[in-house]
């Protein structure tokens, strides 16, 4: 089995945290599928032959912001027939039944909505485009359109949320009635607007033991709810795990296409250029603007380690991986189950160390 992420990295207005590749230059959406589908052409034989292309995802950047007859066009050059799960991303503010019914015509089945907050004070701290009422009503209209999985992102640990706003916001978020929840920390990253603030010291990091906690109450909440915790960001109820977003972590072979997009074939990893310009030139003339790494074995166990322990499997608890873990099994933050190393809620806490600990130097 394999997957095909496509990037569509344009944007109507850029969000204070986000650190993807990104252009407001909406008026080359059209020009951009066409490199897309081509893209496609040209690399028609990076996965083996013998690989089923088992989901298709489209990320962004605002997926949503994609003309119904481009979308249709692209999703016609890519192997839809054999997808089990094709997903967009939207922004709430993009959500129309019309929309809708098409997205559901074309063979899309899963919708991801970047929600974040159900807080207005937050919403517009975070430069975003939609409002709480907005984030229900795209919620609803999707329920309504027939779409019955669904995933919303949330974001904790931003500057100036308390815990009582977080709280909320699950609950918030466990009334929708939504199938899948991604929950993400906020890391403040270079270039960015809140980057920029915190530079002029008009922001600050989140206390690190209040992350812990709205951590902490995420995890208790959303389980006592019947969602399962596979990964460390993400939850599903029973029979909606993102089969796309697990083969990240499974090692499932996967094609990326367009500007800035990532590859996995099992033996190298390869990233296109994320330059807009620079993209469609190189992709007008043929060629496939990217850079590739070739993995060791090293390289590929540390991945390994790195992922697996990210996720409720954990990895399979080798020799050399008992010897390095024993220090985080005797304190709490492992815990072997069935030959397997996973982490426990203490350990995600500083699963950084733990992976860099584990791994091969």
């Amino acid at each position: 089995m394999a997957g095909i992420y496509v990037h569509i990295p344009f944007c109507k207005t850029r969000c204070a945290y986000c650190a993807f590749f990104s252009t407001t230059a909406l008026p080359m959406r059209s020009r951009y599928v066409t490199a897309l589908i081509k893209e496609y052409a040209l690399r028609i034989d990076y996965l083996p032959k013998d690989e089923t292309v088992r989901t298709i995802y489209l990320g962004g950047g605002t997926p949503s912001q994609i003309s119904k007859s481009d979308l249709a066009r692209l999703l016609q050059a890519l192997p839809v027939k054999q997808a089990e799960e094709i997903t967009i991303e939207a922004n709430p503010s993009d959500i129309t039944a019309r929309r809708l019914r098409a997205w559901r015509e074309m063979g899309i089945n899963r919708l991801s909505m970047g929600i974040q907050s159900f807080n207005d004070a937050t919403l517009s701290f975070l430069h975003r485009r939609h409002n709480s009422r907005r984030a229900k009503t795209a919620i609803r209209m999707a329920q309504e359109a027939g779409f019955n999985n669904i995933s919303i992102d949330l974001m904790y640990a931003l500057p100036g949320q308390t815990y009582e706003q977080w709280q909320t916001d699950i609950e918030t978020a466990l009334s929708m009635g939504v199938q899948h929840i991604s929950s993400y920390c906020l890391s403040i990253e270079p270039g960015t607007a809140l980057w920029r603030q915190r530079v002029k010291g008009r922001v600050q990091d989140a206390d690190d033991d209040l992350a812990n906690e709205m951590y902490a109450c995420l995890c208790q909440r959303l389980q006592d709810a019947g969602y399962t915790h596979y990964e460390v960001s993400n939850f599903a109820l029973p029979g909606y795990v993102s089969k796309h977003n697990s083969s990240y972590w499974d090692g499932t072979l996967y094609l990326g296409l367009g500007a800035g997009a990532h590859s996995y074939n099992g033996t190298s990893r390869q990233w296109n250029v994320a330059n807009l310009p620079k993209y469609l030139s190189s992709i007008h003339d043929g060629k496939v603007p990217c850079k590739r790494e070739m993995l060791t074995v090293t390289d590929r166990y540390n991945e390994q380690v790195m992922l697996g322990l990210r996720t409720c499997q954990g990895i399979a608890a080798t020799d050399e991986l008992m010897h390095k873990a024993q220090p985080y099994i005797h304190s709490g933050k492992l815990r072997l189950t069935n030959g397997q190393l996973i982490a426990t809620q203490e350990g995600i806490n500083i699963l950084n160390t733990i992976i860099t600990d584990l791994m091969r130097e």
